[in-house]
């Protein structure tokens, strides 16, 4: 068990769902204060993407990165900036006959494109995703070489990589670029369960990838939807930190539409009442190696 573990909180993800909560925050002063909130609440981490505020879409545009971070720095030098590094990999096919050229809402990107935020704003943390996935009909994809390109551009600018895993598979490709010196370690994973054709997000499925993992690694696992908490609970209890947040699941309870700040409240009350305590941001920052940036 993990008897201090830190909360990351996902605050708005890229996901088509803006529509179906209030409390998910579009614009960058939205997502800035909803970030701040959940700080408060007590996450150490805010993992961030931005929306386009006309069409309520996830977005890669910089410059709506660069409002949001420069809001949050001006307001609060505490909370460990994690940013993603997983835009611009999703492919839609047209017909089985005809699937080229993909299809309308396709945003797929080589890997520079996908972190020109990461390298210009230099958060302490940014996700990396090691390896494509099915989300339903969608493709998510990146390639081995990508990666490699990816992860060296982080460790050259002392972004630390939270390597988003969904299955097993990526794992044993996160450790080969841990063998090829493109990460450090040690290494910090997020086993991201629950996504649909990924690994579920159930107790065994969590056991076995953190038993695949690097020895001495740091990690988090989540959830999604109603498993959200019974897995923070779960990683909490295999020696893991958690993660919680509107990218993941949009309700406080069935009807209850949650807002960042209630799920990591819950989520701390979770972690008390198992007879552990959160991690303050401070604390987290020694654990995992990082340096302020302002």
């Amino acid at each position: 068990m993990n008897r201090e573990p830190f909360i990351t909180c996902a605050v708005t993800g890229g996901g088509d769902f803006a529509g179906k909560s209030p409390h998910v925050p579009v614009t960058p002063m939205e997502i800035a204060d909803s970030a701040l909130e959940a700080h408060e609440a007590g996450a150490a981490v805010v993992h961030l993407h931005v929306r386009d505020p006309r069409t309520r879409l996830g977005s890669r545009d910089i410059g709506l990165y660069r409002e949001l971070v420069t809001i949050i720095r001006e307001r609060n030098t505490d909370v460990i900036i994690n940013l993603t590094g997983g835009m611009g990999g999703e492919i839609l096919f047209g017909s089985a006959q005809h699937p080229l050229p993909p299809a309308t809402g396709t945003d797929f990107v080589g890997p520079t494109q996908r972190m020109n935020h990461i390298l210009e704003l230099q958060p302490e943390l940014a996700s990396l995703d090691t390896g494509s996935l099915n989300f339903d009909d969608a493709l998510y994809a990146t390639t081995p070489t990508w990666l490699r390109e990816m992860a060296t551009a982080y460790k050259n600018e002392k972004v630390l990589p939270e390597i988003e895993v969904f299955e097993l598979g990526h794992i044993e490709l996160a450790k080969q670029l841990i063998k090829e010196g493109h990460i450090n370690q040690p290494a910090l994973f997020q086993l991201c369960l629950g996504i649909k054709y990924g690994a579920p997000a159930t107790p065994d499925a969590m056991i076995a990838m953190r038993n695949a993992l690097p020895a001495n690694s740091n990690w988090a696992g989540f959830g999604l939807g109603a498993l959200q908490l019974p897995m923070a609970a779960q990683a909490v209890l295999l020696g893991g930190n958690i993660r919680v947040g509107l990218e993941d699941n949009l309700y406080l309870d069935r009807g209850v539409l949650a807002t960042n700040a209630q799920l990591v409240t819950k989520a701390r009350q979770v972690v008390e009442a198992l007879g552990a305590k959160i991690r303050t941001a401070a604390d987290t920052r020694t654990l995992l190696g990082l340096q302020p940036r302002g």
